[in-house]
């Protein structure tokens, strides 16, 4: 792996993006975005995250964040790993869902095709961190973020996305609570 997709800096900024397996649209139900922000929540709480942009996309999610801890490795690895047994326990337990068989057959596929997963695998194992240091990368990351739901196509403005902070930056703080200290204080609003 590239050095450049490591975390080096523990207690650094980072830009992270993951992915589901195979780039499965899987968070098109509200209770799986749920997942996804209750386990944010808990690690801002309890784990030390510090969540300064995100967006949730129906594949995958985009945080940059720092870890209070020093340990943005183990927390985006226990994120990871939670919200994988969430969503799966979510899909088997929704009777509405009508992609639950092929849902599961895929992350089944995909955790039979890797040594390292026991049953089944739900995201992809890399992050790319890419550690963030000067004003105009940071900018570039929140735009880069904040703009995914356009260049997909869902929205013409990036505030009408639920579940991103372009939300946060104009003080709508309904969906998930984000940190505005530190390295971002003043940059954009």
């Amino acid at each position: 792996m590239s050095r450049n997709y490591k975390f080096h800096n523990k207690s650094g900024l980072y830009f992270v993006s993951f992915a589901t397996v195979y780039w499965i649209d899987v968070f098109t139900r509200q209770m799986y975005f749920d997942v996804l922000a209750d386990s944010v929540r808990y690690c801002r709480k309890n784990k030390g995250m510090e969540v300064y942009a995100y967006c949730f996309m129906p594949s995958h999610v985009h945080f940059i964040f720092r870890s209070g801890n020093d340990d943005p490795s183990g927390l985006i690895r226990d994120f990871k790993k939670h919200t994988s047994k969430k969503v799966i326990q979510a899909i088997e337990n929704n009777p509405q869902e009508s992609r639950k068989e092929w849902l599961l057959w895929m992350f089944e596929k995909a955790g039979n095709r890797n040594t390292t997963v026991r049953y089944r695998q739900f995201w992809q194992q890399h992050n790319k961190p890419v550690e963030l240091w000067t004003d105009k990368v940071i900018q570039q990351k929140i735009n880069y973020i904040h703009n995914n739901p356009i260049e997909s196509g869902f929205v013409s403005d990036s505030v009408d996305w639920k579940y991103s902070s372009a939300r946060n930056y104009v003080d709508d703080h309904t969906i998930l609570e984000i940190d505005s200290d530190g390295y971002l204080l003043g940059l954009t609003k």
